[in-house]
C-alpha cells in the first residue's frame, strides 16, 4: 500500500483516537450502514470498556446513541480476539445493559443493544463476511411468530421481541474479497486494508480519511502503532499454530474440550518461552492472547 494513502487500522483508531464529538461521524458512518437507518451518537458510555489494554476482557467500544426514530440505543463494537469469543459477546452485551440502567430503575429503561463484532480472526464455517442475528419467538408446534397486537402494545406496553433483545453482527473482515461498490463494502475495504478511496461517499469514510491518515501522527504515536501492528503480526502467527496443534490434540481426544485445552497448552508453552525470552509480561499477553494474570502465573 502507498504509504501516502495508509490509514490507521479501525481497531487502533476506535480505542485511542476517536475520542471527541467531533470523530463521532466515523462511528456513525459505520454503524448507519449495518443498521440500514441514520444513527446519531449522543456519547460515548464511560465504563470498563474505555481502559486502554489490549488484555482487558472489558475491551470495547460502548456506544450511546439515537436510531432515526428518535430512540435511544446502546451500540457496542469488539475487536479483540478471545479463545471463548461467542461468550465474551454474550458478556459484553449483558454488561452493556446492566451498566447503563440505574438500581431501583423501572425494566422500562432498559435500551436495545447492537452487538457489532469486527473479527480478524477465523470464528466458525461460513461463506458470507457479514452474520446478522436476531432473537424472535417461535411457536414449538405451530412455528407461528409471537406477535405483540395493538391492544397489547397500548395497554400492557408489549414489545415484540425482536424490538427488545438484542441484536448481533460479526463481521469477519478477512472473508471479504470484494470489489468495493456499496458503502458497506467500502467500509469492509478499509477495515480489511486500511484503504479509502478519495472519492467515497460512504458515511463516516471522507470523515476517517481526513482524521486517520497514518502521516499526520506524531513519531511517537506513529512508533506505537507500528508496535501494536507488529504483536498482532506476531499473535497471528502465534495462535495459528496453537489452533493447528490443539486441532490435532482435540482430534486425537475425539472432544471438544481437548481442542480448546490444547490451544490454551500451546499458548502457555509459548507464553512461558517468550518470558524466558526476556519480553514484559504485558507484551507476553498480548503475543498469546492469555490474561496478564495467566501469564504471572506461568
Amino acid at each position: 500500500m502507498n504509504e501516502d494513502n495508509r490509514y490507521v487500522r479501525f481497531d487502533w483508531a476506535a480505542k485511542r483516537m476517536l475520542r471527541n464529538k467531533a470523530d463521532f461521524v466515523v462511528f456513525e458512518g459505520l454503524i448507519s450502514v449495518l443498521l440500514g437507518e441514520k444513527i446519531t451518537i449522543v456519547e460515548l458510555l464511560e465504563s470498563e470498556g474505555n481502559q486502554n489494554y489490549e488484555d482487558d476482557k472489558f475491551n470495547r467500544v460502548d456506544i450511546k446513541a439515537k436510531n432515526s426514530k428518535d430512540e435511544i440505543i446502546l451500540v457496542e463494537i469488539q475487536q479483540t480476539r478471545e479463545l471463548y469469543y461467542l461468550q465474551r459477546v454474550l458478556y459484553g452485551v449483558a454488561k452493556a445493559i446492566t451498566e447503563h440502567i440505574s438500581r431501583g430503575q423501572s425494566y422500562k429503561n432498559v435500551k436495545k443493544v447492537y452487538s457489532i463484532n469486527i473479527i480478524y480472526f477465523d470464528l466458525g464455517q461460513g461463506a458470507d463476511y457479514l452474520y446478522h442475528g436476531q432473537t424472535k419467538l417461535t411457536g414449538v408446534h405451530t412455528g407461528d411468530a409471537l406477535l405483540i397486537g395493538q391492544r397489547d402494545r397500548d395497554a400492557l406496553r408489549m414489545q415484540a421481541p425482536e424490538e427488545v433483545f438484542p441484536e448481533y453482527y460479526i463481521i469477519r473482515v478477512n472473508e471479504f474479497n470484494k470489489l468495493a461498490t456499496t458503502p458497506l463494502e467500502e467500509w469492509l475495504e478499509y477495515l480489511k486494508t486500511g484503504h479509502i478511496n478519495e472519492d467515497t461517499t460512504a458515511p463516516g469514510l471522507q470523515e476517517a480519511r481526513e482524521r486517520l491518515e497514518y502521516l499526520k501522527m506524531d513519531r511517537k504515536q506513529r512508533a506505537e502503532y507500528d508496535n501494536h501492528l507488529d504483536i498482532l503480526m506476531y499473535q497471528n502467527d502465534v495462535l495459528e499454530g496453537a489452533k493447528q496443534e490443539g486441532l490435532a490434540e482435540g482430534r486425537a481426544e475425539g472432544r471438544l474440550e481437548g481442542r480448546l485445552e490444547g490451544e490454551k497448552n500451546k499458548a502457555s508453552e509459548i507464553a512461558l518461552q517468550l518470558k524466558s525470552m526476556g519480553l514484559s509480561i504485558e507484551d507476553v499477553a498480548k503475543a498469546t492472547g492469555l490474561t496478564v494474570d495467566e501469564v504471572k502465573k506461568l
